[in-house]
């Protein structure tokens, strides 16, 4: 993706592509949006060099809601004029029914409903039960041989299952996943700066992606979501909504927004390299641009010290159980 704008870059990771830290969803984003105002966010998001895009078919499991925003973002992309090479794109391949499923026929209908040939990397999604981690691995590599993505990332796995796909694509010469996409942000930060994924951070292994900073909007202020959110781990929500006054209470002593300071603070993390947000209006996502600028004035130390008490998920496991 051509170096534009102002948004710095991270590396996704060993051997992985360099990206812009911010990147934008598509769950319940272009699908609530008017086609002008998609192609303006677009072309925003492009202009600032945050031209990187989370697009998944909602087809399967907890999310077989038949959703049409990836037809919707690869109309406005079209739309927006930005050449292939304009953007990154992030695909998702679902576990929920793989393999009778496969990767080639799930990657097959995504891309075509976007309407491209291939994306630049894939987060292979999260589970219930158990799930075959050398087939994955192997199933992995093969659509990365046939030129479909060249990078992979994991979804909220169990920290086993992420340890045995690293060693298996080592010991098969198959490209490891060099990013976990992990619910993180200034209330839930147990997997991502729990000792389990803690180790492969620190030795390098793997890059933090973060998700589901906001719980749904409750951390902007829409305490009451109207649309379907993210999983409660934990049963915390009550109390994150409860905190929600105080979030606000520390970005306004900030001189900054809750979104802002949410952001920031994730980026304090040593090996996130990227936030993955939904938007659906252009001034939501001007907003959450100045996170940069708080945390160039306050600092990751000063940031990370004035919201430490909002850890509201210690009592949960860090290891991808989502234990109490």
């Amino acid at each position: 993706m051509p170096e534009t704008g102002t948004i710095p870059t991270r590396p996704l990771g060993p051997n992985g592509p360099e990206v812009p830290v911010f990147s934008l969803g598509s769950w319940n984003t272009w699908d609530r949006m008017e086609p002008d105002d998609a192609v303006v966010l677009i072309h925003r998001a492009h202009e600032v060099g945050a031209a990187f895009f989370d697009v998944a078919h909602y087809n399967m499991g907890p999310h077989a809601e038949n959703a049409r925003t990836d037809l919707l973002f690869g109309e406005a992309v079209r739309a927006a004029g930005l050449a292939r090479e304009d953007y990154l794109l992030c695909g998702k391949l679902w576990l929920w029914e793989y393999p009778q499923t496969s990767f080639a026929d799930q990657l097959a209908v995504s891309l075509d409903r976007i309407g491209v040939d291939r994306a630049d990397l894939v987060v292979v999604g999260d589970y219930f039960g158990e799930v075959d981690v050398r087939r994955i691995v192997r199933d992995v590599a093969a659509e990365i041989a046939k030129g479909r993505f060249d990078s992979w990332g994991v979804n909220n796995w169990l920290i086993g299952d992420v340890r045995l796909a690293l060693d298996v694509a080592e010991e098969e010469g198959l490209t490891p996943p060099t990013f976990a996409q992990l619910k993180y942000g200034l209330v839930r930060r147990s997997m991502a700066e729990g000792d389990p994924y803690g180790a492969l951070f620190a030795d390098g292994r793997l890059a933090l992606q973060a998700s589901d900073v906001f719980e749904g909007g409750i951390l902007a202020g829409k305490l009451a979501p109207a649309r379907k959110i993210g999983a409660d781990v934990g049963g915390i929500r009550e109390r994150i909504v409860a905190a929600y006054p105080e979030v606000e209470r520390i970005a306004a002593s900030l001189g900054a927004t809750p979104t802002q300071l949410g952001l920031a603070f994730v980026l304090t993390h040593p090996a996130a390299a990227n936030v993955l947000f939904g938007v659906s209006r252009l001034d939501q996502f001007e907003d959450n641009l100045g996170a940069l600028a708080l945390l160039d004035r306050v600092g990751a130390d000063a940031i990370r010290e004035r919201t430490a008490h909002l850890w509201l998920d210690r009592d949960v496991a860090p290891d991808g159980t989502w234990a109490p």
